[in-house]
């Protein structure tokens, strides 16, 4: 199954979290990013998952395609930044500056509200055009200061009151049974299954 990303942090756990299922997760080396236009986390994933799929066919390649769009909700921020997570800050920020940007903006709203979430939709294109949606979503909290040097993007800021750490202090293996991802991954897996 070829990924639609060129996110190293993401492609490193789809490929661990699709293994568990016995699938191997490829790349294609000259997949164009297309621009995320979409209002949902589906119809982003669906935007890549196409756009992919479409390139494999031109390249004369044949195969399955997995596209994940995910971002963090954070409630002291009416759900921002939402599905613009990876562009959140301006196109240049680094997932340092994101982070630093987020802890400021919560601690300047003046709300003690530390909800958050993480969410992930999944759209899976099969080789025969066959599209599917899967969703996952992880409640957790926004911490008041970045924690860990694990994982990526928002990890060291998403506080998981069940494992008393951030998904930065987490190792892979743990996140992976527990993740947004993980959750999508297995509700997609059933559903081909």
């Amino acid at each position: 199954m070829f990924a639609a990303t060129k996110n190293a942090g993401k492609l490193t756990e789809l490929r661990e979290l699709f293994s568990a299922y016995g699938v191997d997760i490829l790349t294609f080396p000259e997949y164009a990013e297309p621009e995320e236009t979409a209002d949902t986390y589906a119809g982003n994933a669906t935007i890549k998952a196409r756009a992919l799929h479409e390139q494999l066919a031109a390249a004369g390649v044949r195969g399955d395609v997995i596209a994940d769009d995910s971002g963090l909700e954070i409630a002291a921020l009416g759900g921002r930044p939402g599905v613009y997570s990876a562009r959140y800050g301006g196109p240049n920020a680094t997932w340092a500056e994101r982070r630093a940007s987020i802890l400021r903006e919560v601690a300047e709203s003046g709300s003690d509200d530390r909800g958050a979430r993480f969410v992930c939709a999944l759209c899976f294109i099969a080789a025969d055009g066959r599209e599917l949606i899967a969703q996952g979503a992880t409640e957790g909290e926004l911490s008041r200061d970045e924690r860990g040097q694990l994982g990526f993007g928002y990890d060291p800021i998403f506080y998981d009151p069940s494992e008393h750490a951030t998904y930065g202090e987490i190792a892979d293996a743990e996140k992976n049974k527990i993740s947004h991802r993980a959750k999508a991954v297995k509700q997609l897996m059933e559903m081909l299954r």
